[in-house]
């Protein structure tokens, strides 16, 4: 059979997004905006449809008459588009409740995954983000260059802390040797390798050969990192790394996260990937709020976010907590 090179997985990857199912992946507002209403296509819309020309002659009495007509004829149309503004403003009502709040400021706990070792950057960082992910998430492989990348942009400012959040079963096991891997110090490396040996050829096959997901390649993964298999599997397999991952869950549960990828960037929630300019703009702005906070980059998460944050899940409908 002949090898896929990388390029040829990641494009085949990315072609196959949508046979893969969904991470629960919330499109972006401009991707659900019709054509018309898209940057760029203001060329294409239908022109407009003149109001009808309203009848002011005759007396108060004869236009209030005429308009009492016109209420009695189209009272049904009237009553139908009553219940269905009711309807819309009931749903919308209901995603305020299902959505964060723009201005929360989310404490995730994320002390036991820095002492795993499920994370990439100093200690000493000004901002912390917080990757909720799934290995066999499309939009988690995708966000996954886009960190690497902001902690090395950033030098030193910037750390990204793993958790795992299982949306996928058959990803299960890449869970479990992640956190073996983190115990013999090659976290990082074995997320990056399962990326592009595990993941991506999955992804190539549209989903149907899910056994590179399994622990017989995860092991062959591993033996080319340099780690010791034997430990490995004991490890994936014990009490711990299920009780890790549990609790990584458990953790996303107080602020209702069950898509991925999820971010936090200094307790500020994030749904969904996004482009590494956007990642960027926010970054900016908590730095300039850590600065502007007079506390010590190393301690601003534990005495800011974790001391002063939200410590479950408040929706926009929700009062800002006093």
């Amino acid at each position: 059979m002949k090898l896929m090179t990388r390029a040829a997985l990641v494009a085949a990857a990315f072609a196959t997004l949508g046979a893969l199912g969904g991470c629960q992946h919330q499109p972006s507002r401009l991707e659900t905006l019709p054509s018309h209403d898209k940057p760029g296509a203001r060329g294409s819309e239908p022109p407009a449809t003149p109001a009808p020309a309203v009848d002011r002659s005759g007396t108060i009495e004869q236009r209030m008459e005429r308009l009492e007509d016109a209420y009695a004829r189209n009272a049904e149309a009237l009553d139908f588009l009553n219940k269905v503004y009711a309807q819309q403003q009931a749903q919308q009502a209901r995603q305020e409740r299902e959505e964060p709040a723009a201005d929360a400021m989310f404490a995730v706990d994320i002390a036991k995954d820095i002492k795993a070792g499920q994370v990439d950057g100093p200690a000493s960082a000004s901002v912390t983000i917080v990757k909720a992910f799934d290995f066999a998430c499309p939009y988690c492989q995708q966000a996954a260059q886009t960190m690497d990348e902001l902690v090395k942009d950033y030098q030193g400012k910037v750390r990204v802390v793993y958790v795992n959040m299982v949306i996928h079963t058959p990803a299960k096991p890449a869970h479990l040797a992640s956190c073996a891997a983190a115990k013999q110090g090659k976290y990082k490396e074995f997320k990056a390798a399962f990326w592009d040996k595990g993941y991506l050829p999955y992804a190539a096959s549209q989903g149907r050969d899910s056994s590179m997901l399994e622990e017989a390649n995860i092991l062959v993964i591993a033996k080319g990192l340099g780690l010791d298999t034997v430990k490995l599997k004991a490890d994936m397999t014990g009490p711990e790394c299920e009780a890790r991952i549990q609790r990584d869950m458990q953790e996303m549960s107080k602020f209702r996260v069950n898509a991925t990828p999820t971010f936090f960037i200094n307790g500020k929630h994030i749904g969904g990937a996004l482009p590494k300019a956007a990642f960027q703009q926010i970054i900016d702005d908590q730095l300039r709020l850590v600065e502007q906070s007079g506390v010590a980059a190393a301690d601003y998460y534990d005495k800011v976010v974790l001391a002063r944050g939200e410590k479950q899940f408040r929706s926009k409908a929700d009062p800002k907590p006093n």
